[in-house]
């Protein structure tokens, strides 16, 4: 089935998405990319691409928005907003549990790119506000979970079992990578560097690698595998519903109104013909 563009990414606005896509890659990799000895031992890295992501974030968003977001739109992404933040609760903390991620990935599939991208940054800021979760995590959070709503989107055609299963395997597969990023804010500070997992400026890439890795599958493996089991089996379970009701609700809200083009009646002549008897 089709999914119902909600909010509408113009050919401006899927630049800056392009263009904010490879300043978060750059944000999340610092580590390996920030030569040795100039912020190796300090907090700005990771300060001054949390403040960059914000103003990232609100550009894209603003550029989303100028692209057609309406009513309609709105109201739906204050409500699934809503529900994201009441949802993040009840599973974070608890074995990696994540309760977002569905709901994020059935979104973005159903109402488009755009709308799954402006989802994911404002379910997780809303979240952050209601469990009091704002620090500077936050805006690599919203970045990351921005990307899997509108990835979610741009996911190839599929119907039934086959759709399914296709969202399942991505949000098993997101899950994973959306902790795989997250882990590299904050991996620099984390440890002792006298671990043999720490990050230790001035190393060879490979060397830097291999420790983030390691780091990574001593630290998060567990956390990540919750998150990807949860998302996987929650789409499972209640993805066909869900995907239901949310492509009624398209229809109902008729985000693309259809254009139909008709024939024109026939032209009149407003000219009387005269009466046969005039005729010579």
């Amino acid at each position: 089935m089709s999914t119902a563009t909600a909010v509408r990414i113009p050919v401006r606005a899927g630049i800056v998405v392009t263009l904010a896509g490879f300043v978060g890659l750059v944000a999340f990799c610092w580590p390996f990319v920030v030569a040795p000895g100039k912020f190796g031992s300090s907090y700005a890295p990771p300060l001054i691409f949390g403040a960059l992501l914000v103003l990232v974030v609100a550009v894209v968003v603003a550029e989303i928005s100028a692209g057609g977001i309406d009513a309609k739109a709105l109201a739906m992404l204050g409500v699934l907003s809503a529900v994201n933040a009441g949802l993040r609760p009840l599973g974070a903390g608890t074995a990696g549990i994540e309760t977002v991620f569905f709901l994020l990935v059935l979104a973005g599939r159903v109402f488009g790119p755009g709308f799954g991208f402006t989802l994911g940054c404002t379910s997780l800021f809303a979240s952050a506000l209601l469990t009091g979760g704002v620090g500077p995590w936050m805006p690599y959070q919203m970045f990351g979970c921005a990307f899997v709503g509108m990835l979610a989107g741009l996911l190839p055609k599929a119907r039934g079992k086959w759709e399914i299963a296709l969202l399942a395997g991505y949000g098993s597969v997101s899950g994973y990578l959306f902790g795989f990023l997250l882990n590299l804010s904050f991996w620099p500070f984390s440890l002792d560097p006298k671990s043999s997992i720490a990050y230790l400026p001035g190393l060879p890439f490979t060397e830097q690698w291999h420790r983030y890795l390691l780091f990574d599958l001593a630290t998060s493996l567990g956390w990540d595998t919750g998150r990807a089991v949860t998302t996987f089996v929650a789409i499972l379970v209640v993805g066909p519903a869900v995907l239901t009701v949310f492509r009624r609700a398209a229809r109902r809200a008729n985000f693309e109104p259809e254009v139909r083009f008709e024939a024109a009646p026939p032209a009149r002549s407003d000219r009387l013909e005269p009466p046969a008897t005039a005729r010579t």
